[in-house]
């Protein structure tokens, strides 16, 4: 009884406190709701992705609550200090982050990930073999749709620490095509035919430049290096590389100019029979 009546006194004692931290986490909601709406007001002025608009929200929210919560603890257990709820606190965050390395790793590289200006949502890119169209980006992987349809989920730790190639971060990117032409070719004559063919089809931009180079005596031919500018995306390159490879073919065909293949030539030594002498004419059939 005498124990019972301690706590109940206590608990008497402890009734204004509680009624205080009451109080304090009512006007904590009010002014979490407040601070969130100041953010996404702040941020509604700048280009983040809106998964790291939501970050920042949640963080603005989740930092409000936990200064609120601290003070009402301190209020009902006076004991407390700030100092010591931090330490707890500290040591708290590294335990869970031992415990959870590789999704705070992945968490970490995602926000890296939105901060930073490339690889935006469409783009195609190439990381660690992975081809494809980025679909999607979280706080902790990022959803890559491979050309041929299949969806690859990456850890956002790969496309961080790996060098990741954006094959559509510009309109336009350069392709090229190898073509070879007979030795007994006119070069100047050649080159000419290619550049009027490429110069011909639609999808090459021509105000970019177009590239013709002899680049080097290959077993059969002389090979040219075309080059030309065209849509970024794989299929872009595709198609305008079809239509290259064609008009090319076309030009030369009606120039007379042969694209050769290889040339195999058979060398057959006359065999002498033993005991004749190699001078003297062979008698064989």
């Amino acid at each position: 009884m005498e124990q019972l009546n301690e706590m109940g006194t206590e608990l008497v004692r402890t009734l204004p406190s509680i009624a205080i931290a009451i109080v304090i986490i009512v006007i904590t909601a009010i002014v979490a709701g407040f601070t969130v709406k100041i953010a996404d007001a702040l941020i509604g002025k700048t280009d983040l992705r809106p998964s790291l608009r939501n970050l920042i929200e949640t963080l603005v929210k989740l930092g409000t609550w936990i200064l609120g919560l601290l003070i009402a603890a301190i209020v009902v257990f006076p004991g407390l200090t700030v100092g010591s709820l931090i330490a707890g606190l500290g040591i708290g965050a590294v335990a869970i982050g031992f415990a959870f390395q590789d999704i705070f790793e992945n968490f970490l590289a995602g926000v890296l990930i939105m901060i930073r200006e490339k690889m935006r949502i469409g783009d195609v890119i190439e990381c660690e073999g992975i081809i494809g169209k980025v679909e999607h980006i979280t706080l902790r992987e990022s959803h890559i749709r491979a050309l041929s349809g299949e969806l690859t989920v990456v850890p956002n730790s790969v496309l961080f620490k790996n060098p990741v190639e954006i094959l559509t971060d510009k309109d336009q990117r350069r392709h090229d095509v190898v073509i070879g032409v007979s030795y007994d070719t006119d070069l100047d004559e050649a080159a000419e035919v290619i550049r009027k063919a490429v110069s011909a089809v639609d999808e090459v931009d021509t105000e970019k430049g177009l590239d013709i180079f002899a680049q080097e005596f290959n077993s059969s031919s002389v090979d040219f290096l075309v080059r030309w500018w065209s849509g970024s995306t794989p299929r872009n390159g595709w198609e305008s590389k079809d239509k290259v490879v064609r008009a090319i073919k076309r030009g030369l065909d009606d120039a007379g100019i042969e694209i050769p293949f290889p040339y195999i030539t058979h060398t057959f030594k006359e065999r002498v029979p033993m005991g004749q002498d190699p001078g003297e004419p062979s008698t064989g059939s």
